[in-house]
């Protein structure tokens, strides 16, 4: 996709040595050398069709240069007049950008993503097979709605991937750290409810449904198919197995581990996740243990 956006600028009117010269230092110094390639011709085709690893037969014709931020949009996507796209960006076919959506540079919108009203995109983060509702910050280099981590090993002992064919839900006003993690569904959505809070770093795996107004702190890792209600704050490095259920307005002291459901709101700890006294207890009675050396 990096690529795309280096080859539509070329077959542009502004001609390929001046794409060199307005786009090279945006991408740094590995890509500059990959335009200066190109710019020994300056009669660049603009119906061209280039294969690469990623991009087989893509006829980077059917995308255009937008007109506010330099980015570039597939003819089949509806993207509000007021939305802005910058260069290195690309939104591919069918996508829906509501108005005042800021796309940061080296983002890739995938096909038939929706992203609301005042939504910012940070840069180059990818988004597939997902909606985010409106007034929402995705910070640099977050992935929402890849496959999620799901095999099963058939009759022959072969590992084989199971189907990962849902999306993931962002609701409204929803923050989301740099370098997080968001798996789609595969027997129902991934859901983040509305004004949930994630920090960096962290993993929530598929057909995982969060509550609104919840705080997931910097390396959560949150198994699939857990579902947790509103206003739940998980700790630093906090562990959630799968298949389990964490009622509403649970804490969760840093790098506990929830390895059963949680029904009852209130704070806990510890390995596995115990009441926050019961834990406490457990710690002291530990160290007197080790003070008086009994075995």
């Amino acid at each position: 996709m990096r690529k795309l956006a280096v080859l539509c600028y070329s077959s542009s009117s502004v001609g390929c040595g001046n794409a060199s010269k307005k786009i090279g230092w945006t991408w740094g110094p590995r890509l500059r050398q990959h335009v200066s390639k190109f710019s020994s011709d300056q009669n660049v085709s603009r119906s061209v069709t280039i294969n690469s690893e990623d991009d087989c037969g893509t006829d980077y014709t059917d995308f255009h240069k937008w007109r506010n931020g330099g980015g570039f949009v597939h003819k089949s996507a509806q993207v509000d007049p007021t939305a802005i796209i910058e260069i290195g960006a690309v939104v591919n076919p069918k996508s829906v950008l509501g108005p005042h959506v800021h796309i940061g540079p080296g983002a890739v919108i995938g096909p038939a993503v929706v992203i609301g009203g005042s939504t910012k995109i940070g840069y180059n983060v990818a988004l597939g097979n997902c909606s985010v509702g409106e007034s929402c910050i995705i910070h640099f280099g977050t992935c929402i709605g890849q496959d999620g981590f799901g095999f099963y090993v058939d009759e022959q002992g072969n590992m084989l991937k199971k189907p990962q064919l849902l999306s993931a839900r962002i609701g409204n006003h929803v923050e989301i750290g740099a370098n997080t993690c968001i798996d789609r569904g595969s027997w129902r959505d991934t859901v983040i409810g509305d004004h949930s809070k994630i920090d960096n770093l962290v993993q929530v795996g598929h057909n995982v449904v969060i509550g609104k107004c919840c705080m997931l702190c910097g390396q959560v890792g949150i198994a699939g198919s857990v579902t947790m209600g509103d206003y739940v704050t998980l700790g630093g490095k906090v562990a959630v197995r799968d298949h389990v259920s964490i009622t509403s307005k649970v804490r969760l002291a840093a790098n506990s581990c929830v390895t059963k459901d949680i029904t009852e709101p209130g704070e806990y700890g510890g390995f596995p996740a115990v009441p926050i006294n019961e834990w406490r207890r457990q710690v002291a009675t530990h160290r007197w243990i080790l003070k008086k050396g009994i075995r």
